[in-house]
């Protein structure tokens, strides 16, 4: 557990804990915690046991907020892809008048990115630390949206260059991978426009616009994501007509082959019967010019079919 008090942007470690429950004449305490450590800060701040009993709680958790008397709970999902697979990290907030409260099972790449935005940016209020945290959370989300999208048309390119069994299972982990994030963002939304719409005391009014142009790229990125759901479908469409080209060329090859080995296979027979008076054969060079003949009549009807576009 790390305590901060930070002002204009400013950082200085608090090494007694016990300090943050007092307002500090300027700035506020930004407190980055782990769930061990809400034994502690329970108390101290008299958080809500039902939000620090979700903090503790090894299910997934639901992007959700919650209003007590003295702070705010609120939860998010930090998102984090490494093109196999797509994770979701809780971030639990709990959000007071002088105090801000992260609180993680795993290390969150938006706080650590976040530090450098608050000293930019001068932040000396909690909801303004809020805000910051909460915008780069959703960009990481449309840097993921982005990724997802090249990946989709990667995997377009390879399946109609070359097309193997292997894609399929592709294309069914993506998609189930989209429609479960598609379902995370839809709580996520609400979240944020309740910061933007809801009169809330512990946020200041003029703070209350910047959450609303959040809002509107978390509507970006719901329906960026309902645009991969289609271009998966459509995805899964061009696999299995790519797969039944394929099939239908194999069967045009081979009826093509079957097609030049019927008069061969005529003539053979032909000459396989028992009978004593067969033209030719006994001629010298009858062999010869019977495989002449349908070497002749093979290639013949091989550049024929090239030239109809059959083979």
């Amino acid at each position: 557990m790390k305590a901060r008090l930070v002002q204009d942007g400013i950082f200085t470690l608090i090494e007694d804990i016990t300090q943050t429950i007092e307002a500090p004449e300027h700035g506020f305490y930004w407190i980055d915690a782990d769930v061990d450590d809400l034994t502690i800060l329970q108390p101290l701040f008299h958080l809500h046991e039902l939000a620090v009993e979700d903090c503790l709680t090894e299910e997934e958790q639901r992007p959700k907020i919650e209003l007590y008397d003295t702070h705010y709970f609120i939860v998010v999902n930090s998102i984090r892809f490494d093109d196999e697979e797509i994770f979701l990290r809780a971030l639990n907030i709990f959000l007071g008048k002088h105090y801000i409260i992260t609180v993680t099972r795993q290390k969150i790449n938006e706080l650590r990115a976040l530090k450098p935005v608050l000293w930019e940016e001068e932040v000396g209020a909690p909801d303004r630390f809020l805000y910051h945290l909460i915008d780069l959370v959703v960009d990481n989300y449309t840097n993921v949206g982005d990724r997802i999208e090249a990946k989709i048309e990667k995997l377009e390119e390879d399946i109609l260059m070359n097309t193997k069994k292997s894609h399929l299972n592709e294309i069914i982990g993506l998609r189930s991978e989209i429609l479960w994030l598609k379902k995370v963002l839809v709580p996520q939304k609400e979240v944020i426009a309740t910061l933007n719409r809801k009169e809330l005391r512990l946020i200041s009014d003029p703070l209350k616009k910047y959450f609303g142009d959040i809002y509107e790229n978390a509507v970006k990125i719901s329906e960026n994501f309902d645009t991969f759901r289609d271009l998966m479908a459509n995805l899964r469409e061009a696999y299995q007509s790519s797969l039944s080209n394929r099939a239908n060329e194999i069967m045009r090859i081979f009826t093509a082959l079957t097609t030049i080995f019927m008069p061969l296979t005529f003539i053979t027979g032909i000459y396989g019967m028992n009978f004593e008076h067969i033209p030719g054969i006994h001629w010298e060079y009858g062999g010869v010019a019977a495989v002449i003949l349908m070497f002749v009549i093979g290639i013949s009807m091989f550049v024929l079919f090239r030239k109809k576009g059959w083979l």
